[in-house]
């Protein structure tokens, strides 16, 4: 085993902390832009690739869009031939949580 593959499976800690802030958690980044206007999943994607400047799998995004609407953090209604999915009372509860966690991480940051 060569030490370049040995030291890429050990993830630095800042890569780490942004994987994990990102890809790990796409259900905020799908919450907080179903919270600007209702969209259809087929658009998720994309706008999180303009908007928070990573790419989320292909299939990722709907996977956690339906586990959402399962746990009742958004819920959908046919539009034509496609669904459009829009954020619900607990799912804003939700994000409520998630801004209070982060911005106790980043008071401790800045200490």
């Amino acid at each position: 085993m060569s030490r370049n593959y040995v030291w890429k499976t050990i993830m630095l800690p800042f890569f780490h902390l942004q994987k994990t802030n990102t890809k790990d958690n796409l259900w905020i980044y799908i919450l907080l832009l179903l919270k600007e206007k209702d969209v259809y999943g087929w658009e998720l994607p994309k706008m999180i690739e303009q908007k928070y400047g990573f790419k989320p799998g292909k299939i990722t995004p709907y996977r956690v869009l339906y586990r959402l609407e399962e746990d009742a953090f958004v819920q959908s209604k046919a539009d034509q031939r496609r669904r459009v999915y829009k954020i619900t009372d607990k799912g804003s509860e939700e994000l409520k949580k998630a801004k209070e966690f982060y911005q106790f991480i980043l008071n401790e940051l800045n200490k």
